[in-house]
């Protein structure tokens, strides 16, 4: 075992759980706050209470459970969700975290549920009382046969029974001296099946057992130099991914973690500056999408001159850790140039790179040296190889499964003990995915991650340019991501298009290929003129062929909350296909060029919803909603938020 640790006569352990009782114990950590939740109370959990709690809640499920038994935890982001999670470990449960849905299950909200349910068969599932009475009442009267069977088939338990007068009672006497026997999840088991996010296909349920998970936190400590004086500020949904590895990482750096939720976030995203201002925070991971977002929405009123009731300090920043590839230099440089008179050092921003498949962290490109990093067709590098013996990077080629020189594309392939062993109910895609070899090579298996990247430099730096499946193909033979596309889109418009929220994808018709580009309007631009949203579309196409020289075969504008995307805000091209394609998005315009960029069709004014249509233009496409997983909508358009 290696004791990177920063005390070498404190080894590092098996399972994240185990350093909870270790920290409860020492006179400078039990009182110490391990999470803190940011509102207006400002509740909190110590180490001391933490592992109080785990106790008592694994000892109250272990009355009617078995190790290994599997439990859905549907608590809404909070403290509370902290404490299930734990509490399931220190029993030897397999957790399945999900974001509950709204209990009505309108607005097709529930297939992720249904979708979880099937596939999980758990025995239990936690969530609070009045969600769970919200939920008897949907069963009671609910048409929804596949929907109210799949709930009426587990059994409920409340947070409130979990955490109620008998637990209060239970930490009167629990004793974490020397006696303290550990029964909870062992390292080979698997404690946790965590979704992907859907940002390629139909989330997938990845098996994670205690043992990887704690090697991937603990090479993110390495990485970060994360120690006890490490304070994080995080709203990243805490049910999977980064959001939920940054729990993890705190317990096992001895830590302490703000936590708000993404709502908070997307509503006002100036809270996230404030929150690192007040907690003088050294770290804080947030997606790349992000960046534009705090500084069209949450930057306003944040001056030197502190005319605002909070005053902003980034200085205390040691890591500004940016995932959601691609991550593109002039975002970031922005964001830099903005907020370096309060205090950001360039050298604090980190770049990094993970995914389910490897419980969440892979690498980072961040040194603490380093004040600016090269760049590769307008990306900064995410990782680099030369780091850690156990973590192994390599760039194959998709078809011949060898590893390409440096400098040229190929799909990133990984060998760590932080490896997934594969998807639950998916013994093929298992194999295929998580059981990957190197051509005539004997050795380690690989998990294929299905993105694409390159090695550049001296350094190694690995920049990871986009996702195999989202590639698209153009008729000269030459292939390119849509993410150019969709920024160059974007810049052709941004004061009429939403950030973010533009999508290219490929589309065939007999034998001929084009290029379709999906934009959402802000909220003004569903009320221009017709002759304004032509412009708007014509924009897009010059747009595109200026930045990238790639002629597009339609542009289509809709209304907001039309595309797709993840919980974590990526964008769902393949949904988005699925749905322009199934007529099930509410197109304001769409406009049709030919090979030379001449228009060949406008189609003016569809709205789709649900199944009622409204037009001002001859043609009318009449769709039904069906599922999509949306990041927190806001009727608070970036533009009128300014």
């Amino acid at each position: 075992m290696n004791y990177e640790n920063y005390d070498p006569f404190f080894p590092d352990q098996p399972v994240v759980d185990l350093y909870l009782p270790i920290w409860a114990k020492l006179p400078g950590f039990k009182s110490k706050p391990a999470f803190i939740w940011a509102d207006e109370d400002g509740p909190s959990l110590t180490y001391e209470e933490l592992n109080s709690s785990a106790q008592c809640i694994s000892s109250e499920l272990l009355l009617s459970l078995r190790k290994n038994d599997t439990v859905l935890v549907l608590c809404s982001p909070g403290l509370e969700f902290v404490e299930m999670i734990f509490g399931c470990q220190r029993a030897g449960l397999l957790a399945v975290p999900i974001s509950p849905p709204h209990p009505s299950f309108s607005n097709q909200n529930w297939h992720h549920l249904l979708r979880v349910v099937s596939q999980t068969r758990p025995k239990v599932a936690i969530a609070q009382r009045d969600y769970i009475k919200h939920v008897e009442k949907y069963v009671a009267r609910s048409s929804n046969k596949k929907l109210s069977e799949a709930l009426q088939k587990v059994r409920w338990i409340s947070t409130e029974d979990l955490k109620g007068r008998k637990m209060k009672m239970q930490l009167e006497n629990v004793n974490f001296g020397g006696g303290f026997s550990y029964n909870g999840c062992n390292a080979d088991d698997v404690y946790l099946i965590q979704y992907t996010s859907g940002a390629t296909a139909i989330p997938k349920p990845v098996l994670v057992t205690a043992g990887s998970a704690a090697h991937n936190v603990r090479a993110a400590r390495k990485a970060y130099d994360f120690h006890p004086n490490t304070v994080v500020v995080s709203w990243l949904p805490q049910y999977h991914d980064c959001g939920l590895m940054f729990l993890l990482l705190t317990i096992v750096s001895g830590a302490t973690c703000v936590l708000t939720s993404p709502n908070a976030f997307v509503n006002r995203p100036r809270i996230w500056l404030e929150l690192i201002s007040d907690f003088k925070a050294t770290c804080t991971p947030v997606p790349s999408f992000a960046l534009p977002l705090v500084l069209k929405r949450g930057h306003a009123g944040a001056t030197e001159t502190g005319t605002v009731n909070h005053r902003i300090s980034m200085l205390s920043l040691k890591n500004l850790i940016i995932i959601n590839e691609p991550i593109y230099n002039d975002c970031v440089e922005e964001f830099v140039e903005v907020f370096r008179p309060f205090g950001l050092n360039p050298s604090a921003i980190s770049p990094s790179y993970g995914l389910a498949e490897n419980g969440t962290f892979v690498s980072t490109s961040w040194r603490s040296n380093c004040d600016k990093f090269s760049t590769y067709k307008k990306l900064l590098p995410s990782a680099r190889l030369d780091e850690d013996v156990d973590i192994e990077i390599v760039v194959v080629n998709e078809e011949t499964n060898e590893i390409v020189e440096d400098g040229t594309e190929g799909e990133i392939w990984i060998s760590s003990p932080s490896n997934a062993v594969g998807y639950l109910g998916h013994p093929s895609l298992t194999q295929e995915v998580f059981n990957a070899r190197l051509k005539n090579k004997a050795g380690n298996c690989y998990v294929r991650t299905g993105d694409r990247g390159v090695v550049e430099g001296e350094q190694r730096f690995l920049y990871v340019t986009g996702r195999c499946s989202d590639v698209i193909k153009l008729p000269n033979g030459q292939e390119i991501h849509p993410h150019y596309l969709e920024t160059s889109a974007y810049h052709s418009c941004p004061n009429f298009l939403r950030g973010g929220c533009v999508v290219a994808f490929e589309m065939s018709e007999s034998e001929y290929r084009y290029v379709v580009v999906v934009a959402e309007v802000q909220s003004k631009g569903e009320t221009e003129s017709d002759m304004v949203l032509k412009q708007i579309c014509e924009g897009i196409r010059k747009g595109v062929m200026k930045e990238e020289g790639v002629g597009i075969g339609l542009a289509v504008l809709v209304k907001i909350g039309s595309v797709p995307k993840t919980t974590s805000g990526k964008i769902q091209r393949w949904l988005a296909k699925y749905k322009f394609v199934k007529s099930q998005m509410n197109i304001i315009m769409q406009m049709k060029f030919d090979n030379n960029g001449n228009v060949q069709s406008t189609m003016q004014k569809v709205m789709q919803i649900g199944k009622r249509e409204y037009k001002k233009g001859k043609k009318v496409l009449v769709g039904e909603e069906e599922e999509g997983i949306f990041f927190a909508p806001t009727n608070r358009t970036l533009k009128s938020s300014l």
